[in-house]
């Protein structure tokens, strides 16, 4: 997704529903500094949090986006009609993810080398495709417009807002589903330290419609996503790029003025980071009054951060995250005139 791939005819789009699942906290948390803790091997139970039978052999991060949306749509309250088909086929859902399969996927590999293809588990093997870790979401819940896999470094939990809320504004659904789930990564694996687990939900449907069956959001969530090159990004222009790209996509996002003009009217930034040549490149041109959170290993850490930021939102708040392979995105958050209370 680039910025330059503008909505033809915006939607105006609520949050109505949030769900969290992690090991520390199963509701919206606030930004936090430092990585965030694992937690301990057996802090999800899939027969407590989704049901006794017809979840067990599904992969952990299915199983957490899968409870994060049963949150979501509690919380969002009635957004769907259950049982009528053409509201089915106009419901979509998308979901990023950088690390839900690659503990998975060693495992397959280890069973093909050490036993061959045929002893690889019927139930879990289709999950070789990544696109399958989201295809339970869309048939459990009917969401039958569109169901899209984001994986982009670190931005691909942005990226599915920005892909599902591209595809409601071009009349593809009505309303969105979206998110980021993650797995840990195997304990050799490069970056295991900051391996994430869990998952985040969101619900978004166009305002009128939120209004209209008197429901209250908890503000509006807009994303725009660019590439950094990281030798750009290296340079000593690096934070002069990359600040002309969050002055773009303020722009973009109806903020326009540029970042000063946004933190200068009171708007807050919280910077979900890494330490690569890109990410400071981007912490130089947000300058110093950033609020600046450890970036785990895959893309769930700047869901949370929209997660925590909407439900606690007095205030336009943006959410920047990027990558050392170039992946920039930003997420732009503004209260509702009627917010949801508690």
């Amino acid at each position: 997704m680039t910025a330059s791939q503008s909505f033809t005819s915006p939607v105006d789009l609520v949050v109505s529903g949030i769900g969290v699942v992690t090991p520390w906290a199963d509701a919206p948390v606030a930004a936090v500094r430092g990585p965030r803790p694992q937690g301990p091997e057996d802090w999800f139970d899939h027969r407590e949090r989704l049901g006794p039978r017809g979840y067990k052999y599904l992969p952990g991060a299915t199983q957490y986006f899968l409870a994060a949306t049963r949150q979501a749509l509690a919380d969002a309250g009635e957004v769907r009609r259950d049982g009528d088909l053409a509201d089915e086929q106009r419901r979509g859902a998308a979901v990023g993810t950088n690390s839900a399969a690659v503990a998975l996927h060693e495992s397959m590999d280890h069973t093909v080398i050490a036993e061959g293809a045929n002893a690889l588990s019927p139930a879990t093997a289709p999950y070789f495709s990544i696109n399958l870790f989201g295809s339970r979401l869309a048939t459990e819940h009917a969401l039958k417009a569109f169901n899209l896999t984001l994986t982009s470094p670190r931005v691909a939990g942005l990226e599915a807002l920005e892909a599902g809320a591209r595809s409601v504004s071009a009349g593809r659904a009505s309303w969105l589903l979206a998110g980021a789930t993650e797995e840990a990564l195997p304990p050799a694996h490069p970056g295991a330290a900051a391996g994430e687990r869990g998952a985040v939900a969101l619900v978004l449907e166009p305002a009128a419609d939120l209004r209209t069956r008197g429901g209250r959001g908890y503000g509006r969530c807009r994303v725009r996503s660019f590439f950094l090159a990281p030798d750009g990004a290296a340079s000593p222009q690096g934070p002069e790029r990359a600040g002309a790209l969050i002055d773009r996509a303020l722009a973009g996002l109806g903020a326009p003025g540029g970042l000063g003009r946004f933190t200068g009217a009171g708007g807050r930034v919280v910077a979900v980071l890494d330490d690569s040549p890109v990410a400071a490149a981007v912490a130089t041109a947000l300058g110093p009054g950033a609020g600046q959170v450890a970036a785990g290993a895959g893309s769930l850490e700047p869901l949370l951060q929209v997660a925590g930021a909407l439900a606690e939102l007095p205030g336009p708040v943006l959410v920047v995250t990027a990558a050392r392979e170039g992946n920039l995105a930003l997420a732009l958050l503004t209260p509702t005139a009627a917010r949801r209370a508690g």
